[in-house]
């Protein structure tokens, strides 16, 4: 009953992780899944040049969609949140919103659909180049990385965003 009069409910306690520490570990582990993507690509082009023995080599159409992946990335994380807040953010015809708020949620709106195209470009090359022609394993794997480093460029941009968003403990928001 101790631990429930100092109000805690376990028997330990958690230690108090800082906002500037989650901010600094969600961008060094966004930074580590893009750098796994970008392995895993590397790494296809390389068996494709150096091991594979079959007729089908990465080439730079290959490439593109990890190209629309990092660029739709940079759009995304380059857009200022503060323009994105529940005060300025609506979905009518109203006029109250301003010009920055509707630029900025365009380019928004453009940054999504490179990182989607990126990824929908890589399923697309996995399934016309390699699953359709029927190719085994050691080909086929050079698809499946393709997917896998553009679905992990994604998977960056949302941890990435997620840790600059993270709060302060100094700030303040005041609404009226």
């Amino acid at each position: 009953m101790d631990s429930l009069d100092n109000n805690h409910f376990l028997r330990f306690k958690f230690p108090r992780i800082s906002s500037n520490t989650l901010r600094a570990a969600g961008v060094y582990f966004a930074g580590s899944l893009y750098a796994i993507g970008f392995y895993s690509l590397l790494d296809s082009a390389l068996y494709s040049k150096h091991v594979n023995g079959s007729t089908v080599h990465v080439k730079f159409a290959d490439w593109l969609p990890f190209l629309f992946s990092s660029l739709g990335m940079l759009v995304i994380n380059s857009v200022d949140k503060s323009l994105l807040s529940a005060a300025n953010f609506s979905f009518g015809a109203s006029s109250s919103g301003s010009a920055a708020d509707w630029q900025a949620k365009v380019i928004l709106f453009m940054g999504f659909a490179l990182l989607a195209g990126g990824l929908a470009g890589s399923i697309v090359l996995l399934v016309l180049r390699y699953i359709v022609p029927n190719f085994p394993m050691p080909t086929l794997s050079m698809g499946i990385e393709n997917v896998v480093a553009n679905g992990a460029v994604m998977l960056s941009c949302v941890v990435l965003w997620v840790a600059q968003n993270v709060e302060d403990e100094y700030s303040y928001s005041l609404q009226l």
